[in-house]
């Protein structure tokens, strides 16, 4: 699948939307407000759009990251779409907490994780890059060898671009706002916020 056309699945499935008051923004679980929020968990209950993502996320990491030994997903709503890669690449799959747990074993990557493995972390989308951050944090300290972040959607914010050259991993996802806003049936309102917001 091209940008365009999983653009215009996450429309499709209803997973974007978008406010134009700002006392009615989101809130990201980076603290970020924003006008407008994708929610990738979505594609999950419609059967064939879920199968387009998950071969077009194995199709870019048979591409990209053909070394791939272990298919890693962030909790929560990286976990599926972790699940569904590994599972048509035939792969390993783990998956990272935000912390250790309090209990149990008090692990933060849990299943089990070869030393030294070569490790790709799937997302569902990419804003800040604070939560891709801290799972690539945890899996380096297991002794996993990070290849990347390859995500569905990616707001292309410079944050999260900074924060991946930091880490000296190559981040990509199947769209981007860019071409989620082509695609969307805005009003002149709301191109008009998107944009505004965009370039602070």
């Amino acid at each position: 699948m091209n940008p365009e056309e999983v653009a215009r699945l996450l429309v499709r499935v209803q997973a974007v939307e978008v406010r134009v008051d700002p006392e009615q923004w989101f809130t990201w679980s980076s603290g970020r407000r924003a006008p407008i929020y994708c929610d990738n968990r979505l594609i999950l209950g419609f059967p064939e759009e879920r199968r387009q993502i998950t071969e077009a996320l194995a199709d870019a990491v048979r591409e990209t990251f053909p070394s791939v030994e272990t298919v890693a997903g962030t909790a929560t709503a990286g976990i599926p779409w972790s699940a569904l890669v590994a599972e048509r690449l035939g792969l390993p799959m783990v998956y990272v907490r935000s912390t250790a747990k309090e209990h149990g074993r008090g692990r933060q990557v849990e299943g089990k994780l070869e030393a030294g493995a070569r490790v790709l972390v799937v997302e569902d989308l990419i804003s800040t890059g604070g939560s891709s951050g801290g799972t690539v944090e945890a899996l380096r300290k297991e002794g996993a060898r990070v290849l990347g972040v390859q995500a569905i959607f990616s707001y292309g914010l410079p944050a999260a671009e900074q924060r991946f050259e930091e880490m000296g991993l190559p981040a990509q996802a199947l769209s981007d706002f860019a071409t989620l806003v082509r695609t969307l049936p805005l009003s002149p309102e709301q191109a008009r916020v998107l944009q505004a917001w965009r370039e602070r």
